[in-house]
């Protein structure tokens, strides 16, 4: 089994992360295009340069234009995304977070949704006993 390493991200990093994965490839203009309540260009281009020299993005030249693309895995991505959420809003508890998703969804959820949340527990379950 793989084990992925956390990674660490400003909001602003996540952010820009998000885009470049809805994309799948952009410019700096198109990720500026994209984000909540942007910053500027400059900082835009400045917080892929550090997505770069982490490792986040790679870039392209195309028509005398920088492309860049993620290279981080999303399921790294997201893994980070949710430890951050976990701790941010839930105190570290799997379980709050967990309560919270089926108190705002629970309406929608369909029989073949539960009975998949519900094996995704024993799994859960049977991962503990077994360690």
């Amino acid at each position: 089994m793989v084990t992925l390493q956390p990674i660490t991200l400003s909001r602003r990093e996540r952010q820009i992360m998000d885009v470049l994965y809805q994309k799948g490839r952009a410019t700096a203009a198109e990720v500026l295009g994209s984000l909540p309540d942007p910053p500027s260009y400059s900082a835009v281009r400045a917080l892929l340069r550090v997505l770069e020299q982490k490792g986040h993005v790679r870039h392209e030249q195309s028509e005398g234009k920088y492309v860049f693309i993620p290279t981080t895995h999303r399921n790294k991505a997201k893994r980070s995304a949710i430890r951050h959420l976990l701790k941010t809003f839930f105190d570290d508890s799997p379980e709050q977070a967990v309560a919270a998703l089926l108190d705002v969804s629970s309406s929608r959820l369909s029989e073949a949704e539960l009975d998949r949340l519900a094996q995704l527990i024993e799994k859960a379950r049977w991962c503990q006993k077994s360690l």
